[in-house]
């Protein structure tokens, strides 16, 4: 973890480009949602989601493998944004899976379950960030 920000609302860390720091994302969204009087409504479709979309920066980034993920949390009008930050060059598309693909279901869980998803430039040109936003539960 190289810098953390934690605001009322907001929260950012960047965490090493590797699929062993996705647990620690999780917890680390965890916590911020423990810390919001309606964070409960989010948490378990959030961790699904936050953890595919970390898990998908770390393994398929062209990213050198120095460069950190950054992950930012923030509810805003009632909906939780989650977004994961690489420097890679590539772009989250949705793909048809086969039967027989044991990975490749991770995109369409985050476009089933999140109210709406997408993948931006990041600014100063260097990599994406992927953002999914998250309604809470009934």
């Amino acid at each position: 973890m190289l810098k953390t920000c934690c605001h009322p609302r907001a929260f950012v860390t960047r965490l090493a480009s590797d699929t062993d720091a996705t647990p620690h994302a999780r917890r680390l969204l965890r916590a911020y949602l423990a810390g919001l009087p309606t964070g409960s409504l989010y948490s378990e479709i959030a961790e699904l989601l936050l953890g595919e979309l970390f898990t998908n920066a770390a393994q398929h980034s062209d990213a050198p493998d120095d460069r950190l993920i950054e992950i930012r949390f923030a509810v805003t009008n009632g909906l939780l944004r989650i977004e994961v930050h690489d420097a890679g060059t590539g772009r989250p598309t949705l793909r048809p899976p086969t039967l027989t693909d044991e990975r490749g279901r991770g995109l369409h869980l985050v476009n089933e379950l999140a109210e709406r998803w997408g993948c931006c430039p990041r600014a100063g040109g260097i990599g994406k960030f992927v953002w999914a936003l998250i309604a809470p539960a009934a």
